[in-house]
C-alpha cells in the first residue's frame, strides 16, 4: 500500500469517526426500510474506510497475482450463494450462513468487505434480501465484522501447526457466530424494550443461537471442504496468495 493510499484511508476513518459512530442498527440483511434514515447513513459512513482498504487491497493483489483473480471472483460467488440460504429469524432480520470466512482467509478481511458490499447489493436488487437503505449496515455486520475475526482465528490457530482445514473450519464457524454477536447487540441497542439494553440483547442470542449455531458448523466444514478442494486444484495460486505460509494472509 503506497503512502498516499494510507493517508486516503486515514482520512476517511477520521470523517467516519467524526460523524460519529452510530451505536444503535439492526441485524444482517435488515430488510428495507427498516433503519430510520440517521442510521442508514450512518453505518455506510463507518464503512468507508473498511472498504477503501479493501479496494487498494484487491489493486496490489490482482496486479501482483493475476492467476488468483478466478480464485477471488469464486470467493465471492460462495459469498453470495450461502448468505441467500436464509431462514426468517426476529423480525426485520434473518438467520444464515455468512460465506465470508474463505474470502478473508485466502485474501484478507478488508478485500472480503469490498466483496461483501457487493454482494448484498445484488441480493437487495435481485433478491429482495437486505435492502438499499440498509446496505451499510448489512455491510457491516456481515462483509467487516465477520470476516475481521475469521481472519484472526485462522492466523492465531495457524501459528500453533493446526492442521490447515481444521483452521478454517474454526476461522469460518467462529466468524459466523460472530457476525450473530454483534448483530444481537446492535438489535439490543436499537429495541431495548422496557428490560432495557442487556436483557434485550441475550435475548436476540438465544433466538439467533436456535439456528445460527448449527449453520456455523455446516459452514465451517463446508468451508473446510472448498479449501481442501483449492489445495489440490489451486494449490499454485494459494501458494501465491501466501496460504501456506505460517500465520497466512
Amino acid at each position: 500500500m503506497t503512502k498516499g493510499q494510507r493517508k486516503l484511508i486515514i482520512v476517511s476513518c477520521a470523517f467516519a469517526l467524526g460523524f460519529g459512530i452510530i451505536p444503535t442498527a439492526n441485524a444482517m440483511h435488515i430488510m428495507e426500510g427498516y433503519l430510520p434514515l440517521s442510521y442508514a447513513i450512518g453505518w455506510g459512513v463507518v464503512c468507508v474506510p473498511f472498504l477503501l482498504a479493501g479496494l487498494f487491497s484487491i489493486k496490489k493483489t490482482v496486479s501482483e497475482h493475476r492467476k488468483t483473480l478466478m480464485i477471488l471472483a469464486m470467493v465471492g460467488a460462495y459469498a453470495f450463494v450461502l448468505s441467500s440460504l436464509k431462514i426468517p429469524s426476529v423480525t426485520g432480520s434473518s438467520s444464515h450462513p455468512t460465506g465470508t470466512g474463505l474470502g478473508a482467509i485466502l485474501f484478507g478481511p478488508c478485500a472480503m468487505s469490498v466483496l461483501g458490499i457487493i454482494v448484498l447489493l445484488f441480493q437487495a436488487v435481485l433478491l429482495a434480501h437486505g435492502g438499499l437503505t440498509t446496505l451499510g449496515a448489512n455491510t457491516f455486520s456481515m462483509a467487516i465484522a465477520g470476516p475481521f475475526v475469521a481472519w484472526g482465528v485462522f492466523k492465531l490457530v495457524s501459528r500453533f501447526r493446526c492442521p490447515k482445514p481444521a483452521a478454517v473450519f474454526l476461522a469460518s464457524c467462529l466468524g459466523s457466530l460472530f457476525t450473530y454477536c454483534v448483530t444481537s447487540v446492535q438489535l439490543g441497542v436499537a429495541h431495548p424494550g422496557e428490560a432495557g439494553v442487556a436483557a434485550a440483547t441475550l435475548e436476540f442470542l438465544g433466538i439467533f443461537a436456535v439456528t445460527q449455531i448449527p449453520l456455523a458448523i455446516i459452514e465451517g466444514i463446508l468451508t473446510a471442504v472448498v479449501i481442501m478442494g483449492l489445495e489440490t486444484y489451486a494449490k499454485s495460486e494459494l501458494t501465491e496468495l501466501g496460504y501456506f505460509k505460517k500465520g497466512a494472509v
